[in-house]
């Protein structure tokens, strides 16, 4: 059992129903790679959390955003840029 903010449990119980992860939200490393990370995500695995965070949070990140490997190396660093540009 990690460590995490109420934001991130959040955000990683929403990544995880969405691709029906066989892990707890509360099992989720904060500081964990999110791509190719012991989740096993792949790039389709981002493009469909990029959409989750779109429909729950009012907040697009484009593929041609130039911190887009910075935003989804970790769940605190996607949390983080979440919580900072989110609509609702």
């Amino acid at each position: 059992m990690y460590s995490l903010t109420p934001q991130e449990l959040e955000l990683s119980a929403l990544i995880i129903a969405a691709l029906n992860l066989p892990v707890g939200p509360q099992d989720t490393d904060p500081e964990a790679p999110l791509y190719g990370g012991t989740l096993g995500l792949d790039s389709i695995d981002i493009l469909e959390i990029s959409m989750v965070i779109g429909k729950r949070y009012g907040l697009m990140i484009s593929s041609d955003n130039d911190n887009k490997v910075e935003i989804f190396s970790c769940l605190r660093n996607l949390c983080t840029y979440v919580q900072a540009h989110r609509s609702n």
